[in-house]
């Protein structure tokens, strides 16, 4: 049976994989595994053990508490609904939002801000025109 837990490290998985653009199978070969193993780890169909997690968290460079942001630490009220879990089912789990995002920061630091403050200010002209 599937754990909370196990969905939401999937999920994180997932996520991270798909903003780096690999595929599954190019994961794989990073940590010594088939992509099948992968498969079910994003799922959580598998738990990941904690030498694979850390191996996993090498290969996506992020530390393993990433897969863990948005925890109940108390594990008493389950996961936790943020803003970033609330839109990842819907945002950013598309494409477009990938490819924006890969786009962004293939950008160097000036463009970046630049674009983020237009970004702003259109957001702040949308709640203006109450087209948000």
């Amino acid at each position: 049976m599937t754990d909370n837990t196990d969905l939401h490290v999937g999920k994180r998985l997932r996520r991270r994989r798909r903003l780096l653009g690999m595929t599954q199978q190019d994961l794989a070969v990073l940590v010594g595994v088939r992509f099948q193993q992968i498969q079910k780890y994003e799922c959580g169909a598998n738990r990941i053990t904690s030498s694979r997690l850390y191996e996993l968290s090498k290969a996506l460079n992020v530390s393993v508490q990433y897969f863990f942001d948005g925890i109940e630490p108390d594990g008493v009220s389950g996961i936790v609904a943020n803003d970033a879990d609330r839109l990842d089912g819907d945002i950013l789990s598309q494409k477009e939002t990938l490819q924006l995002v890969r786009a962004y920061y293939r950008l160097s630091e000036r463009p970046r801000r630049r674009l983020l403050e237009l970004a702003k200010a259109l957001e702040v002209d949308a709640k203006d025109t109450g087209t948000a």
